[in-house]
């Protein structure tokens, strides 16, 4: 089962309040907002298209009453009623918005049937163990309902950075130790902090979105996670628009011709499988209904989004590889 955990969909640049970003990350596409750029890549139609090689994905919304952001959680929720097996659709929250707030996770889980909740610290202005959030997380985990922590970058200027760091969160994570909370993109930049939350708290994962798609980052930050043996703690995500699930996919399979004929360590190649293929929404308690019809791949076969690619670059290499 492949689930691509970081994925948004929305109907125009101004509804999602893009004028603050610049540009991303070096090595990745610029981030303006231009609806020439932004808007049809985040259409239900290009995000369907986008999805193919993947079982599910999560889709999130995302709320800032700071930054005046919305991703609209009727929009996500309109988009997986059409295919609940394979859209699993989380509302955006602002704690900051007090008894709305607390209004629409019931809206959400009652009404809409979203599985779980999109909170963003950096871009709501918001200490992640503020009193608001601290009352937000409590409901969540009566709710059964899982937490995303959104802090990724590029952020707009007025977003706040000391909000996103990830160590914050362990004053939530030892507040809740039943609520199961999704850390995008590894914490970046913060991704050491990101590893020692993942293991010291049972039910605190992170996914790879935006790591995985800069290779000397990607690689760096998984063999961290090796050493610090929290693999089995990172969930698969490809930040659609701003990644794919295919290229990601086949990204993160090439990471190790990096290291290759080098005296650098490899990341097994059962690790890098094991993020692609694991079943998150049940690390996350969200049971998904399989789609009619669907049969699990052949145990040892590699994901479609990453056939042939590096096994036949590098012929003869050893199983610990890619």
């Amino acid at each position: 089962m492949i689930v691509d955990c970081h994925t948004h969909i929305w109907q125009s640049t101004q509804q999602v309040a893009l004028r603050g970003v610049r540009t991303a990350r070096p090595g990745r596409a610029s981030r303006t907002a231009d609806p020439a750029v932004w808007g049809p890549q985040a259409g239900i139609e290009q995000h369907t298209a986008a999805c193919k090689p993947v079982d599910a994905a999560f889709v999130l919304g995302l709320r800032s009453r700071h930054l005046d952001l919305d991703f609209s959680n009727d929009l996500v929720a309109e988009y997986a009623g059409r295919s609940p097996q394979r859209v699993i659709g989380f509302a955006g929250i602002d704690p900051l918005d007090g008894a709305k707030a607390r209004d629409e996770m019931y809206r959400a889980k009652e009404r809409l049937g979203l599985r779980g909740i999109v909170i963003a610290p950096a871009i709501a202005a918001m200490h992640p163990a503020h009193s608001s959030a601290m009352a937000i997380y409590e409901l969540a985990e009566r709710l059964g309902m899982p937490v995303v922590i959104h802090n990724s970058p590029p952020l707009p200027a007025g977003a706040y950075l000391e909000f996103a760091r990830p160590y914050l969160l362990d004053e939530v994570a030892r507040s809740f130790p039943s609520l199961r909370m999704l850390v995008a993109q590894m914490g970046y930049p913060w991704v050491d902090e990101t590893l020692v939350l993942l293991g010291k708290h049972e039910h605190v994962y992170a996914e790879i979105s935006g790591v995985a798609q800069t290779p000397w980052l990607a690689l760096r930050c998984m063999q961290a996670a090796c050493e610090r043996g929290v693999m089995d703690k990172l969930l698969f995500g490809s930040d659609f628009p701003a990644g794919d699930a295919k290229s990601t996919i086949e990204s993160l399979y090439s990471l190790n011709l990096i290291v290759h004929g080098t005296n650098l360590p490899s990341v097994p190649r059962e690790q890098l499988r094991g993020i692609v293929e694991r079943n998150s929404p049940a690390l996350l308690g969200i049971e998904v209904e399989p789609a009619p019809g669907a049969e699990a791949p052949p145990e040892g076969t590699e994901p479609s989004g990453a056939a042939g690619g590096p096994d036949e670059v590098i012929s003869g290499e050893s199983e610990q590889s890619v």
